[in-house]
């Protein structure tokens, strides 16, 4: 299995999260979208352990296995899809989470998220 992880899981699975270590463990590989890296530094710059916790990405970045995961064209045309989609349905999401979805579905990736709102993209397989 081919694992994307969101925001939330990703710092579940620094504190100790058995479910998530467990997911990780088993997966083929693990990606971590832009935007959550992004959402990650964001809380990093505004927390008091900012090197600590980079210090710890960056290794859990180094692991086998693990790769940070960019947009693209393909990339920006699924999101302009799915936004649509979102719209249409009257069930839009963060901007954030709708790169996630988009990298997720051209990559065709299972999404390790506690969010939600991504149920509302059928499309999205989630653990």
């Amino acid at each position: 299995m081919r694992v994307a992880l969101d925001t939330n899981r990703y710092t579940d699975f620094c504190q100790g999260d058995e479910t998530v270590t467990r997911v990780l463990e088993h997966a083929e590989s693990v990606y971590l979208p832009f935007a959550v890296l992004a959402e990650l530094r964001a809380g990093f710059a505004y927390g008091t352990r900012t090197l600590e916790n980079e210090h710890v990405l960056e290794r859990f970045l180094g692991k086998s296995g693990v790769e940070a995961l960019f947009a693209d064209e393909m990339t920006t045309r699924i999101y302009a899809g799915l936004y649509r989609q979102l719209r249409r349905q009257g069930t839009p999401i963060p901007i954030n989470h709708l790169w996630i979805a988009a990298l997720v579905v051209e990559h065709n990736l299972v999404l390790c998220s506690r969010d939600r709102h991504f149920r509302h993209l059928p499309q999205l397989e989630m653990i």
